[in-house]
């Protein structure tokens, strides 16, 4: 970091760094604050570690010139934020000037093959979250009276937030919302403190809602998905399938059975069928990216 005047008092304490570092970056994403903060916590805890010789506020003003100051240290990560986000997103697909090639243009678009494994895993994880919330919460409460109870709550609140951050690496690779690389933590505290604030931060309860919602989300998903590929396939192969295998036959009514000629006619059908389904898929995608975004990552406010 390279050095700089600052006309303002400089923070005395880890503390005050890092509530400076937020609020200079409180225009941000809440993700790219909460990695920030975490990586510049680290870094001055262990130069805290290695120099207990120096108080906080002499250690600070040593690093100055090595580190920077808080606004020096939010520009240089926003910068590797905006370099290393180019450098790993998906390329985007060059929109058509035409009104065909813009509604056939979903299946050049990676997000929309992302966003579809995305909905059939969530059949998977909806399960995971859901039993791990359900049965959490249940065995607190079983345990509430005896000695060990209050451990086992904490413990299973704490697990709440790794979740939080696994679940957050899978949507930031499959639906291209940025969320949390980093768990949260806040500087100085004590361990009562901790525990306060995690009980405290409505996050925590909103990803344990998160967690039981994607139990409905992804049956929801999964089946829309899943019925959705098979039937438009079908429709779209139904003349090549009965062609090449005469027990294949789509029943109609339970007596009659279409002819090959118009299975043909199934064919438009299945075509604009499955272009339907993936531009549901990818517009789910960006949805479910913001609601997670909007449920698991603290407010910069």
């Amino acid at each position: 970091m390279r050095n700089g005047n600052s006309s303002t008092s400089y923070p005395s304490t880890i503390a005050e760094f890092l509530a400076e570092l937020r609020q200079v970056m409180q225009d941000a994403d809440p993700a790219v604050i909460q990695d920030a903060v975490y990586d510049a916590e680290e870094y001055l805890r262990a130069e805290r570690a290695e120099h207990l010789d120096l108080s906080e506020a002499e250690l600070l003003l040593k690093l100055k010139d090595s580190y920077g100051t808080p606004e020096e240290v939010a520009a240089a990560y926003l910068q590797t934020e905006a370099v290393v986000s180019r450098a790993t997103r998906s390329p985007d697909v060059r929109k058509s000037s035409s009104l065909l090639g813009r509604i056939f243009q979903v299946y050049r678009d990676p997000k929309t093959y992302s966003s579809l494994f995305y909905m059939l895993l969530t059949l998977a994880t909806g399960i995971i979250y859901f039993t791990w919330a359900v049965t959490g919460l249940s065995m607190s409460v079983g345990f509430a009276i005896l000695i060990f109870g209050v451990p086992f709550f904490l413990l299973f609140m704490a697990s709440v937030r790794l979740f939080s951050l696994v679940e957050g690496r899978i949507i930031e690779v499959l639906l291209g919302e940025r969320m949390p690389r980093r768990p949260q933590r806040v500087a100085g505290q004590t361990l009562m403190e901790k525990i306060k604030e995690m009980l405290t931060d409505w996050r925590t309860w909103t990803t344990l809602v998160y967690m039981a919602a994607m139990l409905p989300l992804g049956i929801a998903y999964f089946t829309f998905a899943f019925t959705g590929l098979i039937v438009s396939v079908i429709f779209t192969f139904a003349p090549i399938l009965q062609y090449f295998s005469n027990e294949f036959q789509i029943n109609l009514n339970g007596d009659y059975y279409l002819t090959w000629p118009e299975n043909l006619l199934l064919v438009p059908l299945g075509i604009i069928g499955l272009t339907l389904v993936l531009h549901l898929v990818r517009l789910v995608g960006q949805l479910h990216g913001k609601l997670a975004k909007h449920l698991l990552v603290k407010s910069s406010a």
